[in-house]
């Protein structure tokens, strides 16, 4: 390739994030090239779960064009993709969960997306294992399940990339330099590496956010659908300490997924037993037949977590030649094809296909105090 390799674009980062930015270019006509450290990134980590979040008015629009983009994909990609559209059940404990699920359907219903309250004689037929004496959920049809490791690796081969393994040490502008002393040069880099982004830019306002995920043996036909809690949404945008949530995957494998916690202020991967036992607690809560099921493995993963919740997704406002697509927390495999869009659309000069402001990188510099405006 030579000292000075040149491409129209270099993405850092390949996991769900980098390698749809690198898809939707390269399907632009650009030629472009992707490079990943292979260190532990927060796709391989995570559930894949396609969900419609509503914490804000920027947050579902982000989900929902992005659902829309994945339905469209969903018939290309390979089986071993996993894509099922299983639907989330939203469950309600009590009557103000019922009344929080109804705000839900509200919000959706806004965004274009259906779904319907179903009492608990409905929500028993629909999953006989959940405990008797829930007042009922919210029922997402649209909402989907894949498994994004694979899923990312087809976005770069379906367009004849190939990853290319290297340590980047250093950015500058229009130019990357790798850890074995090659420099690459490139009209457009957009940086997507997640957590390890900040060793390569300064003044990234992202934390990293630990979570515990534990699957089980393999029980056919138990679950149908995903399965959360009403109270995850308040547990995912708290922003201090450490939370717990239930939420149940049913894999295409049989196994059972179950989540999830919220750390912050710990970057010490290790499995937390006394962490893990309140996350299962948790959910024999919902599920009292886990007590029976055999785990066989759990891991941790790191989100990375803006202070707003929202992702960092476009130009780099003093960098020649920089875009970001950073700091999805725990929605980057949801809103992954969006957030390409978006990339695509402003390195092309394009219009946007959904208001690009509130995911800017301004709104956090000090210099910008209208950037809290359109928030909400």
């Amino acid at each position: 390739m030579g000292h000075h390799a040149v491409s129209d674009a270099i993405v850092i980062g390949a996991g769900i994030i980098g390698a749809s930015c690198a898809h939707a270019l390269a399907l632009a006509g650009l030629s472009v090239r992707v490079v990943d450290a292979g260190l532990p990134a927060a796709t391989a980590a995570g559930m894949g779960h396609l969900v419609s979040l509503d914490g804000n008015a920027a947050e579902l629009a982000l989900c929902s064009d992005s659902l829309t983009r994945w339905r469209a994909l969903a018939p290309s990609l390979p089986a071993s993709g996993a894509y099922h559209r299983c639907g989330t059940l939203w469950l309600a404990e009590n009557e103000d969960d019922l009344a929080t699920a109804d705000d839900k359907r509200a919000a959706l219903a806004m965004a274009g997306i259906g779904s319907e309250l179903i009492n608990p004689t409905r929500l028993a037929a629909l999953e006989p294992l959940l405990r008797p004496g829930l007042s009922g959920a919210l029922r997402v049809e649209s909402d989907a399940i894949l498994y994004a490791p694979r899923v990312a690796d087809w976005l770069l081969e379906s367009v004849g990339i190939t990853l290319e393994r290297a340590q980047v040490a250093a950015l500058e502008d229009q130019k990357v330099y790798l850890a074995d002393g090659r420099r690459l040069g490139a009209q457009v880099i957009v940086l997507a590496a997640g957590l390890q982004a900040g060793a390569l830019l300064e003044g990234l306002p992202i934390a990293a956010k630990k979570g515990h995920l534990l699957i089980t043996d393999r029980y056919p036909g138990r679950i149908s659908h995903q399965l959360v809690e009403l109270g995850y949404g308040a547990s995912a945008h708290s922003g201090q300490g450490t939370s717990v949530a239930f939420n149940l995957q049913a894999r295409p494998t049989g196994q059972l997924l179950i989540g999830s916690t919220r750390q912050f202020d710990t970057l010490d991967p290790c499995v937390e037993p006394a962490l893990l036992a309140r996350m299962l607690e948790r959910a024999r809560g919902y599920l009292p037949a886990l007590g029976e099921l055999n785990a066989i493995r759990a891991w941790t993963g790191f989100r990375a977590a803006t202070p707003d919740g929202l992702p960092i997704i476009g130009r780099h406002p003093e960098r020649e030649g920089l875009w970001l697509a950073l700091g999805h927390e725990g929605l980057g495999v949801t809103t992954a094809p969006s957030t390409a869009a978006l990339i695509r659309a402003e390195v092309l000069g394009e219009h946007p296909p959904l208001d690009p402001l509130p995911y800017r990188f301004e709104r956090f510099q000090a210099s910008a105090p209208a950037a809290a405006e359109g928030r909400r």
